[in-house]
Formats: structure tokens, C-alpha cells, sequence
């Protein structure tokens, strides 16, 4: 027998308040991983932008189990019983013609082959931006990057086949001219606006500008395509915003699929649905694990190609700080994968762009101070806010 998930942990409204905390929290994640990012690169001069990647998405492995211990220390439900409904969950969403009894068969072929491709999809975007950041200026790489809520607009009226909606387009058209506003406006450089991540006496001249600015747009069509993919084959039918469009689609069976490596789960007294969180948290975990696995493999090759000498942290200070990067990191994807269940690619990434605003204000409060505000900054920034709010509005008054 099931044992239904309590109130207190069901996923929420879509305008819910915990989704609008974690909404919050995953903001603040990112303007502090964005500004350590930047301080430990030139500041403490530890260039070593591969291996903070590396670094970073390893350590997406830490949040499963930190919710797990939550979940254990807060409720009456055993780990069995939560990992039980969670295998239940992944079983029913990758196989559609599982039966209905009190043994599920776990799809550990086709659940494996899903986080690769999930590990893929993280991992190519940013490697490209990493990759694209010495070929072209940082205006350009910033500015391009955060089309990627365009594309993924793009991408869901297409693989959704929905209808074009004024307002939506709007806003992110709204949200795209912003973010070229804040980053390209203004007489001031880029370093000096709190926009680059290299100060004005070490800046360089673009290696080959043309490439980079297509790698950074390569990058910026996969980010978007990976929100979309997400929510199409990753989420779970009982996600919220899944539920609310009726966009979801289950994975088909493939003839003959997983029943050789399958692992049969025994469902009495498990927890199902997973409570809220716990399905996009497992999967930012095994994302992280699978990181952690393969791609050390490169750094070898970076290091005697002198393309990245490694090097590990000269001191205590500059560990610290790294793992501070981790951390923040740690929570600014996992309250990204859980939004994208709750509210879709689209807002999502939209919201993303309010990190462009939350950066500028840190800049003011911790940074060069009030030299990084012109004109173009405050309008730009206006309309990346205004688009969010045309977007929060339309969607919270459709599913309220």
C-alpha cells in the first residue's frame, strides 16, 4: 500500500509562497556565486575556470542527501519509504506500461541514459561560455547568453505547439532588449560597470570575436533547448506547472526496453507522490555525481596542452572561498530544476535575468559603489523587471 504524501510536503500552488522562497533563494544563489566567482578569479588571481566548473556542478551531489536528512529529521517517514516512492515516481514517468501491483520494476537503462543526457545538457552551454570567454569581449558573451529566454520561448511554442501569446512575447522581447540595455549601454566599460570579470589592467584584446559570439549563441539555444527538454521528459506529471499546461509527455517505451537490467521495487508503505523537491533534487544530485565521475577526464589534457595548468588552491582562504562558489552554486541549480517543474522554462529563465539587476545592486552595496549606475543600467534593469512581473502576473491570474 501507498502511503499518500502529507499536505505539508505536496508540491505547491504554483503561486505559492515556498515556490516564490525558493525563487528568492535561487536568485541570491547566483549573484553570490557570480560575485565570489569574480573575486577569486582576479582578485585572489585563481584562474582556473575548468576546474571551478568541475568544482562546482560535483557538488550538486550534496543536495539529495541533505533533503533526504530533512525529510527523515522533520517527518515519521523512513528513508526506505521516501526512496521507495521517489524509484515509484521515476518508474511510472520512463515506463508507460508499468502495471499497477506492489512490485515496480526500476528502468536503471533508461533512467541512466536520461541523467546523461540531463548531465549533457547542464554541461555543453557552459562549457561553451567558459570556452567562448577569451574569443570574445564579456559585453558580448553576457548580452548573448541571456537570449537564452528568448529560445527557450521559441522552443516551447514550437515543441508544445502553442499558440503565440502577445503578452508572453512581449515580455520576453521586453527581458532580451533589457539585458542588451544594462550590458551594452552607457559610455562606461564593461569592467567598470560590474558586468566583466576582468579588470580594466589585465584586459586583453578578443582573440576571434566572430567565433566566440557564435559559440556564446550555440550556448545560449542548448540552455534554452535543455529548459524546454526538461520539462518535457525530466518532470514529473505531477509537477504543477506540467499539470497546469497539460504539456507533459511521457517517455516511450522503446520495443523490448529496460526489463533485462531492470530492479524490482517492493512499493508497500512507500511515500508517493515524492514529496516536493525531492524528485529535482535526486536528479541535481545524480548530475552531480556523474560530473564528478567523467569530467576529471579533460583536465589532464588541458594541463599539459598548457590550456589550463593545473593548479590547486594556493591557501586556506582561497579553498574557503571556492567552496563558497560550491555552495551557492549548489543552490542556485537545485532551486532552478525544482522551478522548472513548478513554473516552466519560460519564467524561469526570464526570472534568471533578474540575477543582471540583483548583480548591479550588489556591485553598488559591495563593490566599485555608485560609479556602476548609468542611465542605461536603471532602464535596462526596469525592463527586465517589468517583463518578469507581465510574465508572474499572467501566469499566477490563469492558475490561481
Amino acid at each position: 500500500m501507498h502511503t499518500r504524501t502529507p499536505e505539508s510536503l505536496a508540491a505547491p500552488h504554483v503561486g505559492g509562497k515556498l515556490a516564490t522562497i525558493i525563487f528568492v533563494f535561487t536568485l541570491l544563489g547566483f549573484v553570490i556565486e557570480t560575485q565570489l566567482t569574480q573575486y577569486v578569479q582576479t582578485s585572489l588571481g585563481y584562474r582556473q575556470s575548468f576546474f571551478l566548473f568541475y568544482i562546482v556542478h560535483s557538488s550538486f551531489a550534496i543536495i539529495f542527501p541533505l533533503h533526504l536528512l530533512y525529510l527523515i529529521a522533520t517527518t515519521n517517514h523512513s528513508a526506505v519509504s521516501l526512496l521507495k516512492g521517489l524509484a515509484i515516481a521515476i518508474s511510472n514517468h520512463l515506463v508507460t506500461s508499468q502495471k499497477s501491483n506492489d512490485a515496480f520494476k526500476f528502468p536503471t537503462a533508461k533512467f541512466f541514459r536520461l541523467s546523461l543526457a540531463l548531465m549533457v545538457g547542464v554541461t555543453c552551454p557552459g562549457l561553451l561560455w567558459f570556452a567562448a570567454i577569451p574569443l570574445a569581449s564579456i559585453t558580448d558573451v553576457t548580452a548573448i547568453w541571456n537570449t537564452n529566454a528568448f529560445f527557450a520561448y521559441l522552443i516551447s511554442v514550437k515543441v508544445f505547439k502553442l499558440k503565440w501569446e502577445p503578452k508572453r512575447l512581449m515580455a520576453v522581447v521586453l527581458a532580451t532588449i533589457g539585458t542588451a540595455v544594462v550590458v551594452y549601454g552607457g559610455s562606461k566599460t564593461s569592467e567598470e560597470s560590474g558586468v566583466s570579470t576582468t579588470p580594466p589592467s589585465t584586459y586583453k584584446k578578443p582573440a576571434a570575436p566572430l567565433i566566440g559570439n557564435l559559440m556564446t549563441l550555440i550556448a545560449s539555444f542548448g540552455y534554452g533547448l535543455y529548459q524546454v527538454l526538461y520539462k518535457v521528459y525530466a518532470a514529473l506529471p505531477s509537477d504543477p506547472e506540467v499539470t497546469a499546461e497539460r504539456a507533459y509527455e511521457q517517455i516511450p517505451d522503446e520495443e523490448g526496453g529496460d526489463v533485462s537490467v531492470s530492479v524490482e521495487v517492493d512499493a508497500t508503505d512507500a511515500v508517493y507522490p515524492p514529496p516536493f523537491g525531492f524528485h529535482p533534487n535526486f536528479l541535481t544530485s545524480i548530475l552531480g555525481i556523474l560530473t564528478c565521475l567523467i569530467l576529471w577526464i579533460p583536465l589532464p589534457f588541458l594541463h599539459y596542452s598548457r590550456a589550463e595548468v593545473f593548479r590547486l588552491p594556493p591557501n586556506l582562504y582561497t579553498a574557503l572561498c571556492i567552496a563558497g562558489i560550491s555552495l551557492s552554486g549548489v543552490a542556485f541549480n537545485a532551486g532552478f530544476m525544482v522551478l522548472l517543474g513548478v513554473w516552466g522554462p519560460i519564467i524561469v529563465s526570464v526570472g534568471n535575468l533578474l540575477t543582471i539587476v540583483l548583480v548591479l545592486i550588489s556591485d553598488v552595496l559591495f563593490g566599485p559603489g555608485l560609479q556602476v549606475i548609468t542611465l542605461w543600467s536603471l532602464i535596462g534593469s526596469a525592463g527586465i523587471v517589468l517583463a518578469f512581473g507581465i510574465l508572474a502576473y499572467d501566469m499566477f491570474s490563469k492558475r490561481s
